[in-house]
């Protein structure tokens, strides 16, 4: 019985890890066709709300300590790394019950390594999708922004939703 248990969570293990090879993969990419294909600070229209827009982003979400003058690339390196290793311990924890969450957390990291790759090769983040409507500009991101928003919306739904129903069936 324990080892059917054992290879029940290699499996999902197993399962895990090609899903976050398969996104880092296709975060990077789609990263390199943007720097081959787009022009620095270029638009290219896609849709009417949506252009290619390569950019590179030294700086954390939204920009934050772009400007700080080069030390912030190791102190974001350090907090990347550092935040993947514990959802990965955290990971190696959960239940398998809780898939939701799993899955979630799985997304999340994807992201987070994705970004954390174009960190340490350039110093920098490449981002080039551009979302706007008339004169407003959501600020350029790329499939790691994606992947990071998704795994945080579905450990919120996660919590709002099903931690009730695990709180009530216990």
């Amino acid at each position: 019985m324990v080892r059917v248990k054992t290879d029940y969570m290699f499996k999902i293990c197993s399962r895990s890890w090609t899903i976050i090879f398969c996104s880092i993969l296709a975060d990077q990419y789609t990263k390199i066709i943007a720097v081959e294909h787009l022009s620095y600070h270029q638009p290219v229209a896609v849709l009417p709300f949506l252009n290619f827009f390569l950019t590179y982003n030294e700086g954390a979400a939204f920009s934050f300590l772009s400007d700080a003058g080069g030390w912030q690339r190791w102190f974001l390196i350090i907090i990347s790394v550092t935040i993947c290793l514990a959802i990965v311990n955290f990971l190696g924890k959960l239940d398998t019950k809780h898939t939701v969450q799993r899955m979630g957390l799985i997304i999340l990291l994807s992201g987070a390594i994705g970004n954390l790759i174009d960190r340490i090769r350039n110093g920098y983040v490449i981002d080039f999708i551009q979302i706007y409507y008339e004169s407003w500009y959501w600020p350029t991101f790329n499939i790691a922004d994606s992947l990071i928003t998704i795994g945080v919306v579905i450990l919120a739904a996660d919590i709002l939703i099903f931690e009730k129903r695990r709180v009530n069936d216990s």
